[in-house]
This record gives structure tokens, C-alpha cells and sequence, in this order.
């Protein structure tokens, strides 16, 4: 048998005394506060994840970052989107990241710790990369015979540094290297993210370059090749910053040695300190790249024991 339960209450009894309830005043209300976005709350907390490149940065340098996370992105939806940048991925939701840090530092760096400058060299090179389909690059089939020769990478220097090998001289056929300037540009520009690739941003964010110039003359310098160089030279400094850790010109012929020596001026102290201009044959190239780099990881045609390329 199903119970009826009265939801009334019970009247009073005859003859018994009401009992009447007092309002007992309940405890103010706290004021309503505004819960930080979670871009804010991961910003608070002052714990900043580590890596051995990390713990490198000077005091200046995250002050720098820090304000550098708090202005960017400016886009309406930037909260949702992240952006995949050779290979590190940036979440505006998680902006603390040990590899995020050794990223964005790079701007910075470039910029010489100006936040608001940093940030429009990242946007810039994000819009760029957009534009220029990077991805599509490094997908697309170049011919072998025309650019199999002219990008190298092998070894690393003790440092753990990659080294990356540009011959200019590999091919003799200008016409089909710089005939074709934007599709020489996608191949460098894949060639360059290739190189990119085998750095880790934990222990290594920086290469070694040699740019070789043997075979080069004085009919390399085209009006074709000199437009290519200069178009490449202008996406490098400008959308790849702080990559390189030394870079050195070997067989140089002496007609282009001039010409270091000429924009030496133009260029920073620190740029200049991470150049060199290297002689020609195995044996005074080995002299200034041994120190640096093991023998089993240089090949023998520049002074080490490997076989190379």
C-alpha cells in the first residue's frame, strides 16, 4: 500500500503554544569576482618550466619573455589557436613551455629584448610562412640532378651543433638552379627546415654552416643568382632568427673575398664574431674547423676522417 506523505504543514494543536521561528540573519554575500582567463592564471604562476637552454637565459631575458607572452597574440579567436613552429608547438592557452621559451627567446634576441618588436617579427614570419606555404615546400619533389648537390647536412660539432653544407659550385648549370628564382627559393627555404628539424630546442637550437664556394667563378655571379641570393638573404634574416652558431666561407676565390670584407661594416659585432673566412684545401680548412669539430664528423675533403658526402 502506497504512503501519502502531506507536503502541507501540520496545523497547531488545540491548546498547544505556536513556536515561532526567528529570522536569523544569514552571513553577508562575498561580492562576485571575476575569474582570470586562462591565459591570465598560467601567467600568475611564476613557475617556469626548464630545459638545459632555458637555464641559460639571463634575468633580462625572462622579464623579456614574460612580457613578450602577456602581448601576444593580438587576433580575436588567438585564445583557441595554437601555431606549430618548427616543430613547437604555441598554445596562447599554455604559454609556459620550456621549448615555447627557447622559441620565442629567439625573437627577442633578434630584437635585442624589445617585446613589442619581437612580437611583430613572430606575427610577421607566421603571416609569412602562410603565405610563402612552407609546408607545401618541404613536400614538394625538386629535381635531384639540378639540387641533389648543392644542400648537405653531416655531423655535429662538439657542441652537438648540426652542420649544414652549402656548395655553390655543385652545379655549373645556372640556368636551371636560378632560372626558376621562386622555385629555387622553395627548395632553400625546405632545405633550411630540414636543418631546423634536427634540433631538438632542449640542448641544441643552433647550426653550423659552411658555405663552400669551390667551382664558383667569376660567370656564377649572375643577375638570376645575385636577385635569388639576395631574396633569400632577405626571408633569412627576417623570418629565422638566432639559428646559427658559426658559419664559415671555405674556398673562396679570392675576386669574392672583397666583398666580406666590404659589408663587415653593415653587419653586427656578434653577427661578425660568429663568421669566418677560411682558406682553401683540406688541410688549412682542417686547421681552423678540428678544434671544433671532431675529425669522424668532417668530411675528408674539408680536413677530418669521414667519408662524407
Amino acid at each position: 500500500m502506497t504512503q501519502i506523505v502531506d507536503t502541507e504543514a501540520a496545523a497547531p494543536q488545540p491548546g498547544a503554544t505556536p513556536t515561532v521561528q526567528e529570522d536569523t540573519p544569514g552571513p553577508e554575500p562575498s561580492p562576485a569576482l571575476s575569474a582570470p582567463s586562462p591565459v591570465e592564471a598560467a601567467l600568475e604562476d611564476d613557475t617556469e618550466p626548464q630545459n638545459p637552454l632555458t637555464e641559460k637565459f639571463s634575468e633580462a631575458e625572462w622579464e623579456a619573455l614574460k612580457e613578450f607572452r602577456e602581448a601576444f597574440p593580438e587576433q580575436d579567436d588567438a585564445e583557441s589557436t595554437s601555431y606549430n613552429l618548427w616543430g613547437v608547438t604555441i598554445n596562447p592557452l599554455k604559454p609556459k613551455d620550456a621549448r615555447v621559451s627557447v622559441v620565442l627567446m629567439k625573437f627577442l634576441r633578434a630584437r635585442n629584448l624589445n617585446p613589442a618588436e619581437a612580437k611583430d617579427m613572430l606575427i610577421s614570419t607566421l603571416r609569412w610562412r602562410k603565405s610563402f606555404k612552407v609546408d607545401e615546400a618541404m613536400k614538394e619533389q625538386f629535381p635531384e640532378d639540378v639540387f641533389g648537390k648543392l644542400g648537405r647536412t653531416y655531423g655535429k660539432d662538439k657542441d652537438g651543433h648540426p652542420i649544414a653544407y652549402n656548395l655553390y659550385g655543385a652545379n655549373k648549370d645556372l640556368d636551371a638552379v636560378f632560372g626558376d628564382t621562386q622555385r629555387f627559393l622553395r627548395w632553400r627555404v625546405a632545405f633550411m627546415e630540414e636543418s631546423i628539424a634536427l634540433l631538438d630546442f632542449e640542448t641544441v637550437d643552433q647550426m653550423v654552416q659552411i658555405h663552400d664556394y669551390e667551382g664558383v667563378s667569376m660567370s656564377s655571379r649572375t643577375q638570376a643568382s645575385k636577385n635569388a641570393a639576395s631574396e633569400a638573404s632577405s626571408i633569412f634574416q627576417g623570418h629565422y632568427p638566432e639559428f646559427l652558431a658559426k658559419k664559415f666561407f671555405v674556398n673562396v676565390p679570392s675576386f669574392l673575398t672583397w666583398i666580406f670584407w666590404i659589408f663587415k661594416p653593415l653587419l653586427s659585432a656578434a653577427t661578425v664574431a660568429k663568421m669566418s673566412v677560411v682558406g682553401s684545401g683540406p688541410k688549412v680548412i682542417g686547421t681552423t674547423l678540428l678544434p671544433l669539430i671532431p675529425a669522424d664528423q668532417l668530411p675528408k675533403r674539408y680536413g677530418g676522417d669521414a667519408d662524407g658526402f
